[in-house]
């Protein structure tokens, strides 16, 4: 007896993974119906400039249409979504870093000769700043970027230590160890 083959509205993301990097196009479809929503919200809460999420979101799943084929899976004990997310979150910081890459110095700046030495905070960090205000969002920027970045991957956009570890592109142990200091220079800044 031949068993029916499942349609892309009964398969959990995994499967639908699967199936894109087969080229079906009624999975990919399943696929952003169902994750896109999801992640435009989290993608705003981290960028409020319209323009970009929409960019990110269209070179996220032209990235998963191509590259679904290197989805490794809970075989390496990845998910789907953390996947999705991984792949949005570094063409995020892509198109910070393109913004700030374009980004002129403001004419009263330029007149005063550039201020010599002085850095412009990352977009990344002032996306931070906008989002978390307050005692906490001085505790934040005054964390090591390292640190501050590991806080951003796990706390708000709740990866797990693997996937914020693929994000990153540090071990496992390294991000661990950097959310432990993270928390407890958290702790010392706010007590």
């Amino acid at each position: 007896m031949r068993t029916r083959r499942r349609t892309p509205a009964e398969l959990d993301e995994e499967g639908l993974v699967r199936l894109v990097a087969k080229g079906d196009r009624a999975a990919f479809e399943e696929l952003y119906r169902r994750t896109a929503p999801w992640l435009a919200v989290r993608l705003r809460r981290r960028c409020a400039d319209e323009q970009i999420v929409a960019e990110v979101m269209q070179e996220t799943y032209l990235a998963v249409w191509r590259a679904a084929s290197a989805f490794a899976g809970a075989a390496v004990g990845g998910s789907a979504v953390g996947w999705l997310w991984t792949i949005a979150a570094r063409r995020l910081v892509d198109a910070f870093r393109r913004r700030a890459h374009h980004a002129r110095l403001p004419e009263a700046v330029a007149e005063q000769g550039g201020a010599a030495g002085a850095v412009a905070p990352a977009a990344e960090d002032e996306v931070l700043a906008g989002s978390v205000g307050g005692e906490v969002g001085d505790a934040l920027g005054a964390l090591a970027p390292e640190l501050r970045d590991v806080l951003r991957a796990m706390v708000l956009d709740g990866l797990t230590v693997r996937e914020t570890s693929v994000l990153l592109g540090v071990p496992e142990g390294t991000v661990k160890t950097r959310a432990r200091r993270a928390r407890r220079a958290m702790r010392e800044a706010l007590s």
